[in-house]
């Protein structure tokens, strides 16, 4: 299951619901539709891709102070995207998006999550994570 910090996501939690109803419906023999990977790594790249894409490539206005630091390859086991100052990389970062797991448990937190741009961001993040590619 997919989780955000300080805010529950339960349209996440009604499809996974509803998957796993369908593929329990399913007749012997048929193999139900893939959908996109939810084990911690593939679900970051999408988010890292659509992050990359949406807020950075497209010059978006809300995102022009940042920068995207991803660190998909992670020893732990636990990828993850940060979200730091444009000019001022190495600081803490404002953002973190994580996951851990297959299914992948993921975790966002930092002081944007609690400003204007976090009820987008968890959106966005929603969106990439259960395999959308739009902005």
């Amino acid at each position: 299951m997919i989780h955000f910090s300080r805010r529950t996501l339960p349209a996440l939690s009604v499809l996974a619901a509803a998957a796993a109803l369908i593929s329990g419906c399913a007749t012997t023999g048929s193999r139900p539709a893939m959908g996109p990977s939810r084990a911690a790594l593939p679900l970051m790249e999408r988010v890292a891709l659509g992050a990359n894409a949406c807020w950075f490539k497209s010059g978006d206005p809300a995102f022009s102070g940042y920068r995207l630091a991803p660190e998909l390859n992670s020893f732990s086991g636990r990828p993850r995207i940060l979200l730091v100052k444009a000019h001022s990389p190495e600081s803490r970062p404002l953002l973190v998006v994580q996951a851990e797991g297959n299914p992948a448990r993921m975790d966002a937190f930092g002081p944007v999550m609690s400003g204007p741009l976090g009820g987008r961001v968890t959106a966005d993040v929603n969106r990439w994570a259960s395999g959308g590619k739009g902005c």
